[in-house]
């Protein structure tokens, strides 16, 4: 069934869905082919340095001014920097740093000479005190040469011998091989790129903690942005201008959005500056001096950015001056934040703002679903992409979705017995996610993101409760307070939860920045959670939904173990393996004076 979306000025795709039920479960599919995408992104590269080639291409924070890169520059030093990588071996270079112009050219002479580059968690080389994971990443991955913008902060893991033996590239050595023409050498290997060659390996780890790599073609990236062409045609002709701190290392910045400017000739201004005290400063000022048309960010990075735009009349104006999608994945975005975006974007005079969203994962590279229509409030995913195939299976009195088409992974790197558990028997990809119909007999109308499967726990009574509902619920019901909750009471009589603050949100109480210790424990913030968890429960007295405790954390989430992504993503298991003292306490029949109990 087919149907206009009629949204906000935008020119979007059209609603299809074609669907059937057989043997109990539900498939979607677009109606919408996949037109033929180009093979390469190397070809990407091309082709937006043909039609824009002095554009803008990439910008970065240089002292006080811009280091700006054309699509032009772009492309001869993707040319020497491929040469250089053309005359080694094949094997992925391993990326230890951040964000950066010159992380971006490496990675457009990875396309070009057919070099998989694999970008990690730049926590995992600095702030991880035993390598773990990048032990485990670089036995798995095999590579033979390793960069970092420049050694400083990865002198200690470059001095490992985990990565002992490989060579190192820097900044320096970049900016040497740009000047290079472009070789015979990388023209042989460029011709033999297709669409099964790799691009990338990105690694994710979810709820095991243990990074898993994800194989990422050409083909299957290339096709993920064939099917944002499609569903968002107004980008041809508005090439899209992004600020974005999102990092590499994962999906959704390194695939959706680089790849997106790419393949749509635009400009992106890399955000230095990530959704933490000691780093919004700079995304702020990023956003003052750059407008964005299009912004994608993930929940905890609104959840920072709203209170200061709320503060800020001038900020909130610049922000939403050229901008014509707000965009959030990764996680729920709680209403309350929903309705604040809004609002704000209505009163610095962007009442057509298309706020929206999209679903996936690393291993779909990452778009699977859309919402190309307007949506009245958050928690709508849309429908399939197009090429896109998805399968309802009931899992208890859960839908769990799984997903199959061109985007998605053939397996995880030298991980037989994980890829084989990762796909069904019909060659669905197990997800692992829950979603529920808007209108079981009308599937254009979308899907409702209903949370993991494997979070959801049951009390000592038998009753389910539903971890992502409840979650994205407290957040909203103590906003602005609390910045993530994680859920806990697995076969127990009761629901408490363990729960960080958000500074920022805090400040509209206490009038003042505190250390996170002082507003745990601070008057106005303690009452807040009270009135507010009271009112929760009022309103939601089941068993499934009430909150009776909640302890306040003043540490921050644990990369190390898992707890918590570049992203800000919260892994629930992980965190509540992590903290078995804490969730002890939360839970004792006699608490300490810390938790806040809820009669």
């Amino acid at each position: 069934m087919s149907s206009s979306n009629g949204c906000m000025g935008l020119e979007l795709a059209q609603v299809a869905v074609n669907w059937e039920r057989r043997d109990g479960a539900t498939y979607l599919r677009s109606g919408h082919a996949l037109e033929a995408p180009p093979e390469t992104l190397g070809s990407l590269l091309r082709s937006a340095t043909e039609r824009a080639p002095s554009r803008v291409f990439l910008a970065e924070r240089a002292g006080d001014g811009l280091r700006e890169v054309s699509y032009a520059e772009a492309l001869r030093a993707a040319e020497g920097i491929g040469s250089m990588l053309a005359e080694g071996d094949a094997a992925p270079v391993l990326v230890l740093s951040g964000n950066s112009v010159d992380h971006a050219l490496l990675m457009l002479g990875g396309f070009l000479s057919g070099t998989p580059i694999a970008p990690v968690s730049v926590a995992y080389s600095t702030l991880s005190q035993d390598f773990g994971k990048l032990r485990h990443i670089v036995q798995k991955l095999r590579p033979t040469r390793v960069f970092v913008d420049r050694r400083g902060p990865y002198e200690r893991a470059l001095s490992s011998e985990i990565l002992s033996g490989l060579e190192v590239l820097t900044s320096d050595e970049l900016r040497g091989a740009m000047a290079r023409e472009a070789s015979p050498a990388l023209a042989a290997r460029e011709a033999h790129v297709g669409a099964s060659s790799v691009a990338k390996v990105l690694f994710t780890s979810g709820s095991t903690g243990i990074p898993k790599g994800v194989p990422n073609t050409h083909g299957m990236l290339s096709a993920n942005q064939q099917m944002i062409a499609q569903l968002w045609p107004f980008l041809a002709d508005e090439p899209p201008v992004l600020v974005d701190w999102l990092p590499w290392s994962h999906t959704f910045g390194g695939n959706h959005n680089f790849n997106l400017v790419l393949r749509h000739a635009g400009t992106l201004l890399i955000d230095e500056g990530k959704p933490r005290p000691d780093l919004l400063a700079a995304t702020l000022r990023n956003l003052k001096a750059v407008a964005p048309s299009l912004y994608f960010n993930v929940p905890a990075g609104y959840a920072a950015l709203v209170p200061q735009l709320e503060r800020d009349e001038a900020l909130s104006n610049a922000f939403f001056s050229k901008l014509r999608v707000l965009f959030y994945a990764a996680a729920a975005l709680p209403e309350d934040l929903w309705r604040r975006l809004s609002t704000l974007a209505k009163q610095a005079g962007n009442a057509e703002l298309f706020m929206t969203t999209a679903w996936g994962s690393t291993e779909t590279s990452p778009l699977a679903t859309s919402a190309h229509f307007s949506l009245e409030r958050a928690g709508n995913i849309g429908v399939p992409a197009p090429g896109v195939e998805l399968k309802l299976v009931p899992q208890g009195d859960k839908l769990e979705v799984r997903v199959k088409g061109p985007s998605v992974m053939s397996g995880y790197l030298e991980e037989p017995e994980l890829t084989r558990a990762a796909f069904d028997e019909e060659g669905f990809y197990r997800i692992g996610d829950a979603v529920r119909l808007v209108d079981p007999e009308h599937p254009e109308r979308g899907l409702l993101f209903d949370g993991r499967v494997a979070e959801d726990f049951k009390l000592g009574t038998g009753t389910w409760v539903s971890v992502g509902a409840l979650r994205t619920g407290l957040l909203a019901a103590t906003s602005p307070v609390l910045q993530d909750v994680v859920v806990a009471g697995h076969d127990g009589e009761f629901i408490g939860v363990l729960a960080w603050l958000n500074p920022g949100g805090c400040v509209a109480l206490t009038e003042q920045e505190l250390p996170m210790a002082e507003l745990a424990t601070h008057p106005a913030v303690q009452e807040h959670l009270q009135r507010s968890v009271e009112r929760w429960n009022a309103e939601h007295p089941a068993n499934s939904m009430r909150i009776a405790r909640v302890l306040l954390l003043a540490d921050p989430p644990n990369i190390d173990a898992g707890e918590i992504t570049d992203k800000g993503y919260i892994n629930q298991r992980a965190t509540l393996d992590a903290r078995r003292e804490a969730v002890a306490q939360l839970l004792s029949p006699e608490p300490p004076p810390e938790v806040l109990s809820f009669g």
